[in-house]
């Protein structure tokens, strides 16, 4: 990296954050600016992002806020544009930015499936398209897109985020081949389980329920600190917990049966949730509340539930099969 690193610090690093303006993209700005980065922190809320990039600055590190769409290729360029200005370069991009749309397929509008699609998988295409070039001009970088568990387990109630996520997880393998043409450059991603983010609260919601499950989840700060890492010594694929091992483990050896518990544990926890209104959520313009790191610990439980005991099962199974042969 072309970082001066003292004492463990990236000092000098320039970051370019999309989704920088609460959860998982908050919390890793404020990591990289403990560590002296320059930060350039994008999403759709000025406020926001100017409050979060002051924290930055109490944090240690340099950062300016740039309002961005990452639905719109143009806002991506300039958004490569505003960082080289100021910092002459970008030696690290995080495409960061997600919403989701819940609900069965048929109750979710159209226009809702295809703006998560937009937005999860179009985006972190408009931020590689703009900065791999810049990457290749300089002989360096590091891109890193954020992905889910959902790029390997498909959970029903949320088809548009696992298209997305799946089709996310396709685009960076293809594109960590192609960079092979150049070895200064490495294209990586972050595979978290849940995290205790606004996510959840500000999704779109078609289940006609409060979507407010509690339970066990992984931490911002814990994804914030992997990014950092991630970034000073790049890997191909960083997958978060034991869940997501896991989970993925489990579909790819019984996929059936991981979609019939993830499908009783959808049901169960939607009908234990007391009645909501439907509405788009942050899918097509951002909340209008003061967004934070942590979501309150909002979870799908029994989701996770159904994927030990699937990923158990499976894995019995298999290894049943494997004695009978």
């Amino acid at each position: 990296m072309h970082a001066a690193q003292r004492d463990g610090r990236l000092d000098g690093t320039t970051v370019v954050i999309a989704g920088a303006s609460s959860g998982i993209g908050r919390a890793t700005a404020r990591a990289f600016a403990a560590q002296g980065a320059r930060l350039v922190l994008a999403a759709r809320r000025r406020d926001m992002l100017e409050d979060a990039a002051a924290e930055c600055r109490r944090a240690g590190g340099e950062a300016i806020a740039v309002p961005a769409d990452v639905t719109s290729p143009s806002d991506m360029r300039h958004l490569l544009d505003a960082a080289t200005d100021r910092f002459g370069g970008v030696d690290v991009w995080i495409n960061n930015a997600g919403v989701g749309a819940v609900g069965w397929f048929e109750d979710v509008p159209l226009e809702a499936h295809r703006r998560t699609i937009e937005t999860n998988l179009l985006g972190p295409l408009n931020g590689a398209h703009a900065v791999l070039p810049h990457f290749i001009d300089r002989g360096r970088g590091v891109l890193i897109n954020t992905n889910s568990i959902g790029a390997w387990v498909y959970p029903p109630g949320a088809v548009a985020y696992a298209a997305a996520k799946a089709g996310l997880h396709g685009m960076t393998e293809a594109l960590r081949h192609e960079m092979r043409r150049h070895p200064g450059v490495h294209v990586c991603a972050i595979y978290p389980y849940f995290v205790d983010t606004p996510g959840l609260k500000h999704a779109g919601n078609y289940t006609g329920r409060t979507l407010n499950p509690r339970g066990p989840m992984q931490s911002p700060g814990r994804i914030a600190r992997l990014m950092v890492d991630l970034a000073a010594h790049p890997r191909r694929r960083v997958p978060v917990g034991l869940p997501t091992l896991l989970g993925r483990v489990a579909y790819a050896l019984a996929p059936d049966l991981v979609g019939r518990a993830m499908l009783a544990g959808v049901e169960m926890a939607l009908a234990r949730a007391s009645p909501g209104r439907n509405g788009s959520g942050n899918l097509f313009g951002p909340p209008e509340d003061r967004m934070a790191v942590r979501g309150g610990g909002q979870s799908l439980l029994p989701v996770a539930v159904g994927l030990g005991a699937a990923g158990l099962l499976a894995a019995g199974a298999l290894a049943a099969g494997r004695r009978a042969t």
